[in-house]
């Protein structure tokens, strides 16, 4: 599904959501993720522009699970 919704976007917006994913992966021990909200622990939120990218970690496998690319206007209704 996160490639559909990269798949949506123009190629240069893609390409900056791809490489802020992508850079997050490499550095989510050294960040202060911030949370959604109290009723959905661990899932946090980073923002690319207008754009959200909802993730959880997995810290024992040191995994980033990407969940859902959206633009804000879409998610904040």
């Amino acid at each position: 599904e996160v490639v559909a919704d990269l798949a949506k976007l123009d190629k240069a917006m893609a390409q900056r959501i791809f490489d802020k994913t992508k850079w997050l992966a490499s550095n989510v021990e050294n960040l202060r993720h911030e949370s959604l909200a109290p009723d959905l622990p661990g899932l946090s939120k980073y923002s690319v522009g207008d754009w959200r990218i909802f993730y959880s970690i997995d810290h024992s496998e040191k995994v980033v699970h990407v969940h859902l690319i959206a633009h804000c206007k879409e998610v904040y209704q």
